[in-house]
């Protein structure tokens, strides 16, 4: 596992108020000649998004949560095929029923 180029991890997802949620979301840690590629050659363009940070935190301590809701970028799950996912879980010694299933 110490020279692998990449790490799989399930994280759970949260809430405004920083409570995990039901689902999860792959992280994949990357290290080595993966980490070179991807600083190096596979990032094109980096947004710094502190300013909306701070005005979404701004909202949540308010407690106008719809408000900060509306403000978080879209997230729409990547395509992978059921196959590529349960190798995936295995990866990361995690089980999950898939949808096919």
């Amino acid at each position: 596992m110490r020279q692998a180029p990449t790490r799989v991890q399930w994280d759970p997802e949260r809430h405004l108020r920083l409570q995990p949620l039901r689902h999860r979301s792959l992280q994949l840690g990357l290290s080595g000649e993966a980490a070179h590629l991807y600083a190096d050659e596979w990032i094109v363009s980096i947004t710094d998004v502190t300013p909306l940070a701070r005005t979404v935190h701004a909202h949540v301590r308010e407690g106008e949560l719809d408000v900060a809701r509306q403000l978080l970028p879209r997230v729409r799950p990547y395509p992978v095929d059921d196959e590529a996912l349960a190798h995936l879980y295995r990866q990361a010694g995690t089980t999950v029923e898939l949808a096919s299933q």
